[in-house]
């Protein structure tokens, strides 16, 4: 992504008073130095990357500053964008450190946000997240890292790496509430020695203590929750809006293919839901299967939700893949917990993953991410559940 890192928008120095700070409460975070001298910090303005800047710089090392502007939209509000907020800049000054503006909304739209609706249009759920940083976030992060002569790169992603049978892996973020670990499976390998999470040894509570102690412009800002390109996380009206052919309305069928009513349109389901379906039966009633080929929403019981495995694809190891057949954990969704199950190869750089109980709305679109304990394995996008009704999209499970 060589020429797509778009112009350095603002690069110039900006330097704090001279303060009296506090003493520094981060002594012991569990961060990896690994002899940098140079380090490119990724910054939004919010507080995980401004403490992971601030403990970089209390290290002993030289810190660069840097924000990716992926997105602006109509109305946009500053200091409170929700991912990468001009306040960074009030954080910089604070640290005393240079501070880089990429412009990046041309690759952000064309690998993120365009798939993000087209993957909508088809059926699935996508997790755009975890593709940012595959496919945008990481590799112009260390392209920028290059370029400024820096020796690392740190982020403030709740994650560690550390070496585990003599080899560099990544490793879950000790806050089983914050880890995110789950999003960086597209990690390269090779990448791992040149990437620092330090604030991934860390509780949340901790991170926000010393944001707080050091008078860090970010520890006043609230956390958000919502996609950068998505204000209000209001996704059905962004789909109306961007979508490049008309969202349609169809037939919404039981599990036997009986015609229960009308749906407004497949993007604005997903499932698992229950709330918002245009159908009255005397049962609850879920989303179970969207049928992309034939604009049907599947709605069934809960029981019809449960799944004995999955298929995913666009698989991506972190390390040699296990053996298969091997033990392995996977986490089907990022606020979901890791589940006991063995994994084989489906063909086709396809992955299967059988479940060791069925489990509940595994949903296409989404990530199966593979740990063995705290090391992230692998992960693909998941295309087919195993063992219920066949949901979007049927070619893929083959």
């Amino acid at each position: 992504m060589g020429a797509g890192i778009g112009p350095i928008l603002a690069d110039a120095p900006h330097r704090r008073a001279e303060t009296a700070w506090p003493a520094c409460v981060c002594a012991r975070v569990g961060y990896n130095h690994r002899m940098a001298k140079r380090v490119l910090v990724a910054m939004s303005g919010g507080v995980d990357s401004s403490v992971a800047a601030l403990l970089v710089q209390r290290a002993g090392h030289e810190v660069v500053g840097c924000t990716l502007n992926l997105w602006s939209y109509e109305n946009r509000v500053e200091p409170h964008n929700e991912c990468c907020s001009l306040e960074v800049l009030a954080v910089c000054r604070q640290l005393g450190v240079d501070h880089h503006l990429l412009d990046c909304g041309r690759d952000f739209k064309a690998a993120v946000v365009d798939p993000f609706v087209e993957d909508y249009l088809s059926g699935l759920t996508p997790s755009p997240c975890g593709h940012c940083n595959r496919l945008v976030r990481f590799p112009l992060l260390l392209e920028a890292m290059e370029r400024l002569g820096c020796d690392a790169l740190a982020t403030g992603h709740h994650a560690r790496i550390a070496p585990v049978d003599g080899r560099l892996r990544l490793l879950r973020g000790v806050d089983p509430f914050k880890d995110q670990a789950y999003f960086l499976y597209g990690l390269a390998p090779d990448d791992l020695a040149r990437i620092q999470f330090p604030v991934g040894g860390m509780l949340k509570d901790e991170v926000w203590k010393i944001a707080s102690a050091h008078g860090l412009v970010s520890a006043r800002k609230p956390e958000s929750q919502d996609l950068c390109f998505l204000p209000r996380g209001d996704y059905r009206a962004f789909l109306k809006a961007n979508a490049r052919r008309a969202i349609e309305p169809g037939e919404v069928v039981d599990t036997d293919g009986n015609v229960l009513g009308r749906h407004e349109g497949l993007p604005f389901y997903t499932v698992g839901q229950r709330r918002g379906l245009p159908v009255s039966r005397s049962a609850r009633t879920y989303v179970v299967g969207l049928d992309a080929a034939a604009n049907r929403l599947v709605v069934g019981d809960e029981d019809a939700l449960y799944a004995e495995g999955l298929v995913a694809d666009g698989v991506h190891w972190l390390g040699p893949a296990p053996a298969p057949g091997a033990p392995v954990e996977v986490k089907v969704r990022y606020r979901g917990a890791t589940l006991p199950a063995r994994w084989a190869p489906a063909g086709g750089g396809r992955i299967e993953v059988r479940f060791e109980r069925p489990q509940r709305a595994v949903t296409p679109g989404q990530l199966a991410v593979l740990f063995s304990g705290d090391v992230l394995l692998g992960g693909g996008v998941i295309r087919a559940a195993l063992g219920r009704v066949r949901a979007t999209p049927v070619a893929a499970a083959g």
